[in-house]
């Protein structure tokens, strides 16, 4: 598998060109898109073909994790004779949200096929996720990603937004990839059970024993060389900053 990274960034990220929470999973041809924040959908456009995704995974419904939606339904609907669709795995109440940004009751109706996202397994083209509920927002997940047809080969798991490192620790295996938001940077951390720091990811993947740690969705104005250093002084094995368009082989 690679990681594609369309989207770096936190709720609201000041650096031109970066967009908000979307990373892609490829394999082989095939490609499933994990959130779709702000500013997502032309970097996703500008680097695949949208509709040729095998599915959309949303982690929680922040907009700077799903409101591109809105860009990717009108892309399916307008630009295609008949319209194209697409498989949506998101938490419960996601129809609802994108009434309310658009103001048009059933806008994801006949474009956007979404079902309602639980903790365990689902399959999406050839990726099996795993979900797990972190704590966050009402419904907030994290999600491990293999490939159906490698059993116990190399995993990515995804954070979501998660305010706290021991939720993830049941999805995470020796040897995985893990792909953690640190929006509060170095620390210390200013709300509790809201997001996580550099020294909380370092000891979370030093714990589980990743294989590489993946650090994003840093928060405007926290240090990145102080980030990485937090996280250094805890996890001595690889640790780096992703930023938009970065592609990452995902091994073990």
């Amino acid at each position: 598998m690679e990681l594609l990274v369309v989207g770096s960034g936190a709720a609201y990220p000041n650096t031109p060109g970066t967009a908000s929470s979307c990373y892609v999973v490829l394999h082989d041809g095939a490609a499933i898109c994990l959130d779709l924040g702000q500013g997502a959908f032309a970097g996703l456009a500008g680097r695949l073909e949208p509709a040729e995704l095998a599915g959309v995974v949303v982690s929680h419904l922040h907009p700077d994790h799903f409101v591109d939606l809105v860009a990717l339904r009108h892309y399916l609907r307008y630009e295609f004779t008949p319209p194209r669709r697409m498989r949506v795995v998101a938490p419960s109440g996601l129809r609802l949200r994108l009434d309310g940004v658009t103001g048009e009751p059933g806008f994801a109706a006949g474009t956007l096929e979404i079902e309602d996202r639980g903790e365990g397994h689902v399959q999406v083209g050839p990726f099996d996720l795993e979900s797990r509920r972190v704590t966050h927002a009402a419904e907030s997940f994290a999600t491990r990603v293999t490939l159906v047809a490698a059993a116990g080969g190399p995993a990515l798991v995804y954070s979501g937004d998660c305010g706290r490192a021991a939720d993830l620790v049941p999805l995470i295996r020796p040897g995985d990839v893990l792909l953690c938001e640190v929006a509060f940077g170095p620390g210390p951390v200013p709300v509790p059970d809201l997001h996580l720091d550099g020294s909380a990811v370092g000891r979370l993947a030093a714990e589980t024993r990743v294989s590489q740690l993946l650090l994003t969705h840093l928060q405007m104005n926290r240090d990145p060389t102080a980030t990485l250093a937090a996280a250094r002084a805890e996890f001595g094995g690889r640790v780096s900053l992703v930023g938009d368009g970065d592609r990452i082989a995902i091994t073990g």
